[in-house]
């Protein structure tokens, strides 16, 4: 590859990671309040299937269950809450904050079927959701 075309790709590059660093940025740490709604941070999930079985393993890191919401809205999951700071750590000034807090809100489309959360647990910073599909006229699983 010539030397022109290798210094394109690589300023190329570099500009693309930084929108996305940019975007990631505005994603997770715009504030609130600047004449529209509050925005909201979309947590990280992982999703597994098995049969007619989908667990979802979201990170909520400091979140209570008091502060969280989980239901199923038509075709999606949703899981929303708020984050806060601790208590305890009110009255310190902030030296670096990379864990998002504030408002959150994840919405995922679930597989094509009627879906009901047999088990919701909320353990080391982590929301575990087991949905099974039924049959939406018995309502029994398949």
């Amino acid at each position: 590859m010539p030397t022109r075309d290798l210094e394109r790709w690589m300023w190329a590059e570099a500009c693309s990671l930084l929108d996305q660093a940019e975007r990631l940025q505005r994603q997770f740490f715009d504030p609130p309040g600047r004449g529209g709604p509050a925005r909201a941070w979309q947590p990280p999930v992982d999703i597994y299937s098995h049969g007619n079985e989908l667990v979802i393993t979201a990170a909520l890191p400091g979140v209570t269950s008091e502060r969280l919401e989980v239901g199923i809205d038509g075709a999606m999951l949703v899981i929303a809450g708020e984050r806060r700071l601790p208590q305890a750590l009110r009255d310190h000034r902030v030296e670096r904050l990379e864990i998002p807090r504030g408002r959150f809100e994840r919405r995922l489309r679930l597989p094509p079927g009627v879906y009901h959360i047999d088990r919701l647990e909320l353990a080391h910073g982590c929301l575990t959701l087991a949905l099974h599909r039924v049959d939406s006229l018995t309502g029994e699983h398949p």
